[in-house]
């Protein structure tokens, strides 16, 4: 039954990247955007899309909680559409990007130290590693592969060949430690990591998370411990349609007495921060909160 389902979902998938292939950028991010803000809620449970918004903004109102969650869904969907326009992003020929505090860059290279980039799934999230490559940073990113087993070949393409070549998958319970063998040698060579710290994972410790316990990856916590990573913060905001601002922000400073759970927590903080600044554009959907 599942293979019939990962099936057909990848054939709805491939159908609607060719329609976007045709419509172009703009059209086909408009158009996206008017699907999955009428077939999202429809997929995936609102009442567990509520509870998480009910954690963050425990006064809100259904007006308010109606209107993140509309964009939240608007925003999914052109994402999804973009992925046929990636070589146009990564050009950026009509400024769709514009990159604040560039010369934290330009800093950050001079420290001559591994450095561990991570953030969440805020807007298009994928431009992220795409735009630290572009501005001349090796990088291995770590992501998690899709369940369906038709459809990931086709994101780790894309990932690749215009995002960053040196894709890590996070290892699954069950299904092998192949990602950990490869980020343990990316870590021993001292490479530049990406990943994204607001997914549930199976590994990692309970901190707490706008005070209420959540699973979170201690990855990052460990590299700057044991390994000296800096830990640098990058967020970014959808300002238009098809239209971003990355800002680079100050890293995550390292104190004598820190440990795992005080360092993760710290990022944590960051990514509060991150979330209440864009919610319209956070994917509430994660059960980010279930121990």
């Amino acid at each position: 039954m599942k293979l019939i389902k990962y099936f057909l979902e990848f054939i709805v998938v491939i159908f609607f990247f060719i329609i976007f292939k045709i419509l172009g950028i703009k059209l086909s991010s408009n158009l996206s955007c008017y699907f999955f803000t009428i077939f999202g809620p429809l997929i995936r449970s609102s009442n567990k899309i509520s509870e998480n918004l009910k954690i963050v903004f425990p006064l809100i109102d259904k007006n308010k909680e109606s209107i993140i969650i509309k964009n939240m869904w608007c925003n999914y969907g052109r994402t999804f559409s973009e992925y046929m326009h990636l070589k146009n992003l990564y050009n950026n020929k009509n400024n769709y990007i514009k990159i604040n505090h560039l010369e934290k860059f330009e800093k950050l290279k001079k420290l001559n130290k591994p450095i561990l980039f991570f953030s969440g799934h805020f807007a298009n999230f994928e431009l992220l590693a795409m735009y630290i490559v572009k501005q001349g940073f090796e990088l291995s990113a770590l992501y998690r592969p899709l369940n369906n087993f038709f459809l990931n070949p086709i994101m780790e393409y894309l990932r690749k060949k215009y995002i960053c070549k040196d894709q890590i998958p996070k290892s699954i319970p069950g299904k092998g430690k192949q990602g950990t063998r490869e980020l343990i040698k990316r870590i021993k060579q001292r490479k530049n990591i990406a990943l994204m710290i607001d997914q549930k994972v199976n590994e990692g410790i309970t901190v707490k998370l706008f005070n209420k316990d959540a699973h979170t990856i201690n990855i990052p916590a460990q590299l700057a411990l044991k390994h000296g990573y800096i830990l640098q913060p990058i967020s970014i905001k959808r300002t238009g349609d098809i239209n971003f601002e990355i800002t680079i922000e100050d890293h995550i400073k390292i104190l004598n007495d820190d440990d795992e759970k005080t360092v993760t927590q710290r990022l944590n903080k960051k990514l509060e921060q991150m979330i209440l600044n864009n919610p319209n554009q956070w994917i509430w959907t994660h059960k980010r909160w279930k121990i």
